[in-house]
């Protein structure tokens, strides 16, 4: 469905993505995951043939990008990471005019707006103005527009960013609904959960570069500490300074916070019996902790 092969881009002198290989495979969500600045924007546009390549080889859909990119565009959906609707029109009027754009009929786009609206749900606010819907009703308006024309390939960058918890599992859902429908899926996204929850395979990018790929649960599982103890409360560090390599195999202090990670964390909770002013939370680790570990904790503007 897609294929870069040792693709190249700089700006200015400075490298935004250095010889990355890509491979997407039809009915799969992928992942592809990384910190602000990591090369995430520049690989999509570079998918899309939106930016030429300074060397490498993209392929979408069968066809050479940049090159044949128009071709191939028409069989994709694009959900940009901010929302584009037009305000000068209603919702239906929105999707109806967005399919003219890909040559498609009248007729053929209001049998199928319906449904579309329906999926996103809202099939009663059809007729609203965009003023008047939320961010969570714009995002799912964003997302049935981007299925206008029944794209094989669907891009969605950042899809529930600044959504409420109801919005994004009904946003989940529907994902989950077009894989099973054989849609294939590239993904970028901020959220670790929703990526260990939607994707089969996913890349995580830092400086440009893929540092790690594969099924997020085995990424755990082969990157990692399999449990994790966050310590927190009044001699938290002092408690690290001295105790905390002895029962756990690694450790990073961030802010208040201690992340103990270790083989067995039953060790780390009962080193806090005779501390009480110190709290933790014992739990597995995560696609979060796996992130972290490759990318660093520093914060990315």
């Amino acid at each position: 469905m897609l294929s870069l092969a040792g693709v190249r881009k700089s700006y200015g002198g400075k490298p935004a993505v250095r010889d990355l290989d890509l491979e997407l495979q039809r009915g799969e969500c992928f992942g592809l995951l990384g910190p602000n600045g990591a090369g995430k924007t520049t690989t999509l546009r570079l998918a899309l043939g939106l930016t030429e390549p300074d060397s490498g080889r993209i392929t979408l859909l069968g066809h050479p990008i940049p090159a044949r990119a128009r071709e191939a565009r028409v069989r994709l959906g694009v959900v940009p990471q901010l929302d584009n609707l037009d305000p000068d029109f209603t919702a239906f009027e929105n999707l109806l005019i967005y399919g003219r754009y890909f040559g498609l009929s009248d007729v053929w786009l209001r049998q199928r707006i319906p449904g579309l609206l329906a999926f996103a749900g809202l099939e009663d606010r059809a007729n609203s103005r965009i003023q008047t819907l939320s961010g969570g009703m714009k995002r799912r308006l964003t997302l049935a527009r981007a299925l206008i024309n029944d794209p094989e390939l669907i891009f969605l960058d950042e899809p529930t960013t600044g959504l409420d918890p109801q919005a994004r599992h009904l946003i989940w859902a529907r994902l989950k609904q077009l894989v099973a429908e054989g849609k294939t899926i590239l993904l970028t996204t901020h959220f670790m959960d929703e990526a260990e929850r939607l994707c089969h395979r996913i890349a995580i990018m830092d400086n440009g570069e893929i540092v790690a790929a594969g099924d997020p649960h085995e990424l755990i599982e082969r990157t990692i500490e399999p449990e994790v103890v966050e310590v927190h409360g009044d001699g938290v560090e002092m408690w690290v300074h001295e105790q905390s390599r002895f029962v756990c195999g690694r450790c990073e202090l961030t802010g208040d916070t201690a992340f103990c990670y270790t083989d067995d964390g039953e060790c780390v909770v009962q080193s806090l019996a005779n501390t009480p002013k110190l709290r933790y939370l014992h739990r597995r680790a995560n696609l979060e902790d796996v992130f972290l570990k490759l990318t660093g904790r520093d914060l990315r503007d």
